[in-house]
């Protein structure tokens, strides 16, 4: 089976999403901004046609309803139970890989999730320049590759990569891009956006 790319998503919900963001946007303001980034995203993997994709998104929600893929809640618990259970369940069924890739890098060149499809390792993971990762790819998982991580910090890559190879698992870093996250990387996004 083709790989599968499960884009992770939060229900668009002011005061929910892009809490970083609130001191320079209204809470509404900041849901939108991330109803439009994960638009984005999706608009980038029509670009990938050997993959399938799916949405998996925290609660149930018609945002996005031109994006037509198959949607999917995530489990409960934090980002490394969401993402491994996800993860498991997608080799289960037969794919050879699964990504999981978030919301927040909407500019995303394709060629940097081409390049984490083609890596040869394991898992591997697309870094973001504040320590954490946009995505992670894996052929093989294991039940604790993500014990220990602290989400949402700057050393979240580091803790993962270290966790990955605790369990035995091969890891390739690809190349560094920016999540919108903070004020500086807001004005990067609206600089460049299309629409």
């Amino acid at each position: 089976m083709r790989p599968v790319i499960l884009v992770f998503a939060k229900a668009p919900v002011a005061g929910r999403v892009k809490t970083r963001l609130i001191p320079y946007l209204s809470a509404e303001e900041a849901a939108a901004l991330h109803e439009q980034m994960v638009r984005h995203v999706f608009r980038n993997l029509d670009q990938l046609p050997a993959v399938d994709v799916e949405l998996h998104t925290d609660t149930r929600t018609d945002a996005w309803p031109e994006v037509k893929v198959t949607r999917k809640l995530q489990v409960e618990g934090d980002l490394g139970i969401k993402m491994h259970s996800a993860l498991v369940a997608a080799l289960a069924a037969g794919r050879r890989q699964a990504m999981v890739l978030g919301g927040d890098s909407p500019d995303l060149p394709v060629e940097y999730l081409t390049g984490l499809l083609d890596a040869t390792a394991d898992v591997s993971l697309g870094p973001t320049r504040d320590g954490g990762f946009y995505a992670i790819t894996c052929r093989r998982t294991h039940p604790e590759m993500f014990q220990g991580v602290e989400w949402s910090s700057p050393a979240t890559l580091s803790a993962t990569v270290g966790a990955l190879l605790r369990c035995g698992l091969s890891v390739q870093v690809g190349a560094p891009w920016y999540d919108v996250d903070t004020r500086e990387d807001l004005d990067r996004w609206t600089k460049k956006r299309p629409d």
